[in-house]
């Protein structure tokens, strides 16, 4: 008979090169299986969260939050968010391990629980020899986490059942702890278990053939049919286990992101100082008078960001622009903020509403519930002088650059592979080299071509060379470790650490969160990208050759220079953003610009997002034998019309898509 049960021991691939399966396999395995919930809990991290939260969410099941981590006076422990306090707390014992140690290490002892861990419950996981697991230790665990705490029993069929079952039992009895079931898992299916040997091998540099005892014993450490569990496991223990998810009360539904504040002054509200400066960058932009067309337009901007709460963070950006500014650092927004007429009034963009049609509503969207995402690009030379000001305006635990997780690639992940299988290093350079061309290889279940392979010199049918292969094509896209985000800044009005675990950056001075681009974007939360271009400082320096002082903001430069657009109409465009590539000269001499306007439909033929995106006239589209489409909503069709006006819009993509067909 099947027992209710609840997974309590559960590690992704985000506990880099541990786990051997993503999250959202874990959670639909889990899911599948009839779990009463699932605890996710990485090795001294929360990086793998927000992907199971968002699956869980979709699948209906109950997701618990935690983190297993080692402490070097003390055994291995589970640690499980019950609140939100709980999970803030958890957050920050985990940036405290990380921070004192070197990037993708931690450090934790005994003294880092003396307080208990408030909201959160933990559960003591002995060796995997029961025998060795000290009585201090069970007391210590007792006293520390009194009437949260349990003693978890992992039966693996590994030889040590009969002990873990004889000892634990009486060793829990002694100190008043609860037992509860737990699995260990690793993997989400038993099949798993070759890449997890794999990823073993390749986080000890060591071939599988040497690892001996470093292996798991078996392919227990997945997630179990519960007629399975219950044949191991007393009742009792398994009931246990939804009494400790029922406990477990946090969802990351509950975090309310809060932007900081810190540049108002006092005795006024963001949203006055924000109207206030955006009515003196206008007096400044037009000192003639403001058109009433861009008057409207920054109206209706300021109550959209007023309506969802933006406007300290537009007061942010804002104050990292004026900083760099007065540093005498060239800088540019960039990006769907140039669609914004507030962002030109305040410095940050230098596209001018009164010469262009903005639609601002790809920058700010009520109706797409996306946040705003600011790209300022500054001199790549002095950028790190804008990210320590940001460093020490708000403090440490306050900002931090996001994460980019880096994952395996084809050639990684084949390289990986072949060296913890054995391959000399030599074969191994020559198979990457072979196989490294084959674009279609990879990520869906592909298979080498056996020529590539004859051409190089292998056997197509020899056994290692197809395992390496197979095992190569499972590791793509695994985890391979955290990187930074090339300049996304996330700022807090509180600790940022109680919202999410900080870590140490390879590049000394810099400071990372565990969570990467798309996971901010799941939770609704903000960041500012403080980027280098490396134009921004040719120009800096072109300035400084021909001994003039050159602006201070990019808007100063002339606009629609004659001579700038016979260069461009010679196809001179080397290291000129969006129109260096060849494909964007050999248009150019065709289509002659001589306006930006004519950059602009040149750009979007050669990189043809409209065409692309299915925003073609629904009669171009009949004669080309394809079913018509819409716009995406009601809301959008307005804005264009609006904007635009639709028989003018209709009419210059099918010039777009004509001019394109003609050149392709």
């Amino acid at each position: 008979m099947s027992a209710d049960y609840a997974e309590l021991h559960c590690l992704t691939n985000y506990s880099f090169l541990r786990g051997a399966a993503h999250p959202e396999e874990l959670v639909a395995r889990a899911q599948a299986l009839g779990y009463a919930a699932l605890a996710l809990t990485d090795e001294c991290s929360v990086a793998g969260v927000v992907r199971a939260h968002v699956a869980a969410r979709q699948a209906g099941l109950a997701l618990l939050i935690g983190s297993e981590v080692r402490l070097v006076d003390g055994p291995r422990l589970v640690l499980l968010a019950g609140d939100r306090a709980g999970y803030g707390r958890l957050c920050t014992l985990i940036t405290a391990g990380r921070r004192r140690s070197a990037k993708g290490e931690y450090q934790l002892g005994r003294a880092d629980l003396a307080d208990g861990l408030p909201g959160c419950l933990a559960l003591l996981l002995p060796p995997s020899d029961p025998a060795l697991l000290a009585d201090d230790q069970l007391g210590w665990f007792a006293a520390t986490f009194a009437g949260r705490g349990w003693l978890a029993v992992e039966l693996l069929r590994d030889g040590r059942d009969a002990r873990r079952l004889a000892l634990l039992p009486e060793g829990a009895a002694r100190h008043g702890l609860p037992l509860v079931a737990a699995g260990d898992v690793h993997m989400h299916r038993r099949g798993r278990r070759p890449l997890l040997d794999l990823l073993t091998a390749i986080r000890l540099k060591t071939p599988v053939a040497e690892l001996g005892l470093a292996l798991a014993g078996n392919g227990e450490r997945h997630l179990r049919d519960r007629d399975d569990l219950a044949s191991l496991y007393p009742p009792a223990w398994l009931a246990e286990t939804l009494v400790v998810a029922a406990r477990c009360r946090f969802a990351l539904d509950e975090i309310r992101y809060q932007y900081p504040d810190d540049v108002t002054p006092p005795g006024l509200t963001p949203r006055a100082f924000l109207r206030r400066l955006t009515v003196e960058g206008m007096q400044h932009r037009w000192p003639g008078g403001c058109p009433a067309r861009v008057q409207a337009q920054l109206e209706h901007e300021l109550a959209l960001i007023a309506e969802l709460g933006y406007e300290a963070y537009f007061l942010t950006v804002w104050d990292i622009v004026r900083y760099a500014r007065a540093q005498g650092i060239l800088c540019q927004g960039r990006g769907s903020a140039a669609n914004s007429a507030v962002c030109y009034c305040l410095g940050i963009t230098a596209v001018d509403p009164a010469r262009m049609n903005l639609l601002f509503e790809r920058f700010i969207s009520r109706e797409r519930g996306e946040p705003p995402d600011i790209d300022v690009d500054f001199e790549h030379e002095r950028r790190e002088e804008v990210i320590q000001y940001i460093y020490r305006k708000y403090g440490r635990d306050r900002a931090a650059l996001a994460a980019t997780v880096i994952t395996y690639r084809p050639k990684s992940a084949l390289r990986d592979t072949a060296k913890a299988l054995g391959l000399e290093p030599g074969q191994i350079e020559q198979l990457v080299s072979a196989v490294s061309g084959w674009r279609h290889w990879g990520g869906a279940g592909g298979e080498i071509e056996p020529d590539w392979l004859r051409e190089a010199g292998f056997d197509p049918a020899n056994p290692v060379l197809r395992r390496v292969l197979y095992l190569a094509n499972q590791l793509l896209g695994f985890p391979r470790h955290l990187s930074q985000h090339v300049g996304g800044f996330v700022i807090t009005r509180g600790p940022l650490h109680q919202l999410v675990p900080i870590e140490n950056a390879a590049m000394p001075g810099r400071s990372v969160i565990q969570w990467e681009k798309d996971d901010l974007e799941a939770l609704g939360l903000l960041k500012v990208d403080i980027l280098g271009l490396g134009m921004l400082s040719a120009m800096r320096r072109a300035f400084a050759l021909i001994n003039a002082p050159g602006p201070s903001t990019l808007d100063e430069v002339p606009a629609e220079d004659p001579a700038v657009y016979a260069m461009i109409r010679r196809a001179d465009t080397i290291g000129v953003f969006q129109i260096e590539s060849r494909a964007q000269m050999s248009m150019l001499p065709r289509l002659k610009p001589e306006r930006f306007y004519d950059l602009v439909v040149e750009v979007a033929i050669v990189r043809p997002g409209p065409i692309q995106g299915d925003m073609v006239h629904p009669d171009l589209r009949r004669r080309q034998g394809l079913e018509p489409v819409s716009y995406p909503s009601a809301a959008v069709r307005e804005v264009l019309e609006r904007t635009l006006g639709v028989p003018w819009f209709q009419e210059q993509v099918i010039k777009l898509a004509q001019v394109a067909a003609g050149f392709s």
